[in-house]
C-alpha cells in the first residue's frame, strides 16, 4: 500500500516513521504548501516524492491511500478534494470541525464510493479486544470514568484560535468520547457538561457528563493545560477494569469485587500503535470496503454530533461552524 501524507507536522512526521518500519506499506509521498518544508520533511523520512501543494500530491496516480494530517480545520477542503479525484482517505481526529462537515464529507465517499476513515488510533488497536474480553467478565456496566490531558496549550497555539479548531474537545476530549462509546454503545439519553475557555473563547479544560440507557453513568475529563492521569475505568457490578492510557493503553487489569487484582495483560509489542490503523486501511481496500468495520462512519457522525452539542452549551464556536 502506498501512502501519501498531507501536512508535514508531529503527527505528520510519526505517521512516516511507522509506516518505514511496516512491511506492506510505504510512504510514496509528502505535501505541505511550501516546497521548501516538504523537501525537508521528505528528506528527514526518507521519503521519494515531495509536493509543494496538496493538489499535485492528489494528482500522484501511485497514491493508494492519502493520509490528511492537518489541523481539524483544513480536513474538510483537502478530503472532499481527494474523494472528488476517487482517492482513498485516512483522516486524522478529530475527522471533520463539525457534524456538518462530516455528514457532506461521508455523503460524498459513499456516492462516489470511495474509502474514508477517521484515524481514531486506538479504535484500532489489538486493546480493544483485550479490553472488551475483560468487561464481560465484570457482570452489568454501571459507571465509565476517563481523563486525558497534556499541558499543552502554551506550545501549540493554534489550540487558542477559533479559526483553527482549537480548545481541548477535539484535540484530547474526543479520546474519552470515544473510550465511552467503544465499550458501550448504548443510547444516551444526556450529555452535557462544564468547560473553562481561554481569552480567545476556545474551551482549556473539560468535565463531561452522559447518561446512557441501561443505567450507566460516565464521566469525563479532559484538558489541554493539565497533565493528567489518562486514565480510564469501566465499573460494573460484578468488579472493574482499569485501562492504564485511554489514548494508547498499554495495561489493562481487571479487578474483582472486593478490588483485588484478578489479572493484568500487556498489549502487543507495538510500532507506535500507529500501524493498525493503516493495516486497518490497507484491509479494507484490498476486501473493496469504503469504510472500516472497527471505526464505521456511523461512529464518527456520532462522535461529531456529540461535540457539536457540547460546544453549542459552552458557547464555544468556529467560523466554519
Amino acid at each position: 500500500m502506498r501512502v501519501g501524507i498531507i501536512a508535514t507536522g508531529r503527527i505528520a512526521g510519526i505517521a512516516a516513521d511507522t509506516i518505514s518500519k511496516m512491511e506492506g506499506a510505504e510512504c510514496i509521498a509528502v505535501a505541505s504548501r511550501t516546497m521548501d518544508k516538504a523537501a525537508l520533511f521528505a528528506r528527514e523520512h526518507g521519503i521519494p516524492r515531495a509536493y509543494g501543494s496538496y493538489a499535485s500530491l492528489l494528482d500522484d496516480a501511485d497514491i493508494d491511500l492519502v493520509y490528511v494530517a492537518t489541523p481539524h480545520s483544513h480536513h474538510y477542503d483537502v478530503t472532499m478534494e481527494a474523494i472528488s479525484k476517487g482517492k482513498p482517505c485516512l483522516v486524522e481526529k478529530a475527522f471533520m470541525a463539525n457534524y456538518r462537515q462530516s455528514r457532506e464529507v461521508l455523503d460524498l465517499a459513499r456516492q462516489q464510493r470511495v474509502f474514508v476513515a477517521e484515524a481514531m488510533w486506538t479504535r484500532y488497536q489489538p486493546a480493544v479486544g483485550i479490553i472488551r474480553d475483560m468487561t464481560e467478565r465484570i457482570g452489568t456496566i454501571r459507571l465509565m470514568t476517563a481523563n486525558i490531558g497534556y499541558n499543552m496549550a502554551w506550545r501549540k497555539p493554534r489550540l487558542l484560535r477559533p479559526e483553527l479548531c482549537g480548545g481541548a474537545l477535539l484535540d484530547v476530549g474526543v479520546y474519552g468520547l470515544n473510550f465511552v462509546r467503544m465499550f458501550c454503545d448504548a443510547q444516551v439519553q444526556q450529555i452535557g457538561g462544564q468547560c473553562i475557555q481561554a481569552d480567545t473563547g476556545m474551551d482549556i479544560s473539560e468535565v463531561i457528563t452522559m447518561s446512557l440507557d441501561g443505567g450507566v453513568l460516565a464521566t469525563i475529563q479532559a484538558s489541554a493545560s493539565a497533565t493528567c492521569s489518562n486514565r480510564g475505568v469501566i465499573t460494573g457490578t460484578e468488579g472493574f477494569v482499569v485501562v492504564d492510557n485511554i489514548n494508547n493503553p498499554q495495561f489493562i487489569s481487571l479487578y474483582a469485587p472486593d478490588r483485588t487484582l484478578v489479572e493484568e495483560r500487556q498489549v502487543p509489542t507495538q510500532i507506535t500503535g500507529y500501524e493498525y490503523e493503516f493495516l486497518a486501511c490497507q484491509e479494507a481496500l484490498e476486501a473493496g470496503m469504503t469504510e472500516s468495520p472497527l471505526m464505521p462512519h456511523s461512529e464518527t457522525l456520532t462522535i461529531m454530533q456529540m461535540m457539536d452539542r457540547l460546544r453549542h452549551q459552552w458557547g464555544v464556536a468556529y467560523p466554519m461552524d
